[in-house]
């Protein structure tokens, strides 16, 4: 005997692609926007269309537009809604990546500082910033190293160079 477990329906993904510095980029969303991920070619852990996505570039305009801006040296903070859904703990550092300005570097010691955690959890702030889904919106590429190297980046140190250097945190 088998017991039926109620399903959640999952919602419709739908994406669209667009060109960038960094190559041509993979966006998708739910059905309202909200804007689930955000992947680059050959990224780690990154997405690709799936069957049954529907390709929808108008629910990306805005994206669209506030990428473009970012990319031409004229946005420094992004205002499109996001939905990420991660474990308690990573979305937890998932909203202190938010709060790193334009412009500026944090380390995965002071990301773990702000959420509560302990030195010895350094490594699991790694992972989840690592882990992100919406790279360039959520600026984990402006999380380095203790000793200002730059570390770990899913889209490959050298487009985590270009974005410091888009925003001047490098040189």
């Amino acid at each position: 005997m088998t017991m039926n477990t109620p399903v959640t329906p999952v919602p419709p993904v739908h994406y669209t692609h667009l060109d960038s510095p960094l190559g041509r980029l993979l966006l998708t969303a739910d059905p309202d926007g909200t804007l689930t991920s955000l992947s680059v070619p050959g990224q780690k852990g990154g997405r690709t269309p799936g069957e049954g996505w529907t390709h929808d570039p108008a629910l990306f305009r805005p994206a669209e537009e506030q990428l473009a801006a970012y990319f031409a040296g004229e946005l420094k903070e992004f205002r499109l809604p996001l939905r990420a859904p991660g474990t308690p703990f990573r979305e937890q550092v998932w909203h202190a990546l938010d709060t790193v300005p334009y412009g500026a570097t944090t380390t995965y010691g002071e990301i773990a500082a702000r959420v509560g955690a302990s030195r010895a959890a350094v490594r699991a702030v790694g992972g989840a910033v690592g882990a992100n889904p919406l790279l360039v919106v959520r600026p984990c590429h402006r999380v380095i190293g203790a000793d200002g190297s730059l570390t770990g980046y899913a889209g490959g140190l050298d487009r985590k160079l270009r974005l410091l250097e888009l925003e001047g945190s490098v040189h």
